[in-house]
């Protein structure tokens, strides 16, 4: 007898079946009004390598903070506002555009929800990614509930190169893990 992996048991090539209208590296439509990001970073395994062919889908709120609903009214940029599917390359290397979203109310801070796929995930892993020099970062209850050192795996750095660009690595193990939930 031997054992065969199955679809079950990994992402492999399957994500993509399909599902090639989600992948999308741009967030909102050229004019919408908002403050513009460009995020770029690495999908990293424990020993500081870049993961081939990793995924990441994002979800945010809009510059009000609020999330999209099929029961709002219609916006200009899309159905699918605020939502994108990202695959890392080779060296795990990944980056997206995107509007920094509103905060949700007083005790959450302006920030978006990631899930990464990967081989070698049994599930996809969830976390966050708050941006930078945010006041409301303080009172956002999730970091609040985070150990100082912990924290920082969730908030993006900015670039060297343009105010607009942030930096946030995924690390999937080790002692720099970022920090995931469970859902």
């Amino acid at each position: 007898m031997s054992l065969l992996m199955t679809t079950s048991q990994t992402v492999g090539p399957f994500s993509r079946i399909g599902l090639q209208w989600l992948y999308r590296d741009r967030l909102f439509a050229d004019g919408t009004r908002g403050v513009a990001r460009r995020v770029s970073g690495r999908i990293l395994d424990g020993e500081g390598r870049g993961v081939d062919g990793a995924t990441i889908e994002l979800w945010q709120a809009n510059p009000q903070g609020r999330y999209p609903s099929p029961l709002s009214s219609p916006c200009a940029n899309s159905k699918l506002e605020g939502f994108g599917r990202i695959e890392a390359s080779a060296d795990g290397a990944f980056g997206f555009h995107t509007l920094k979203p509103g905060a949700l109310g007083a005790d959450q801070a302006p920030h978006m929800l990631v899930a990464v796929f990967a081989r070698g995930l049994l599930r996809h892993l969830v976390t966050r990614m708050y941006f930078p020099d945010e006041g409301a970062n303080d009172g956002d209850h999730v970091l609040g509930s985070l150990e100082t050192g912990r924290r920082e795996t969730l908030i993006a750095r900015c670039g060297d190169d343009s105010p607009d660009h942030l930096l946030w690595d995924i690390v999937l193990q080790g002692p720099a893990e970022t920090v995931f939930f469970d859902c």
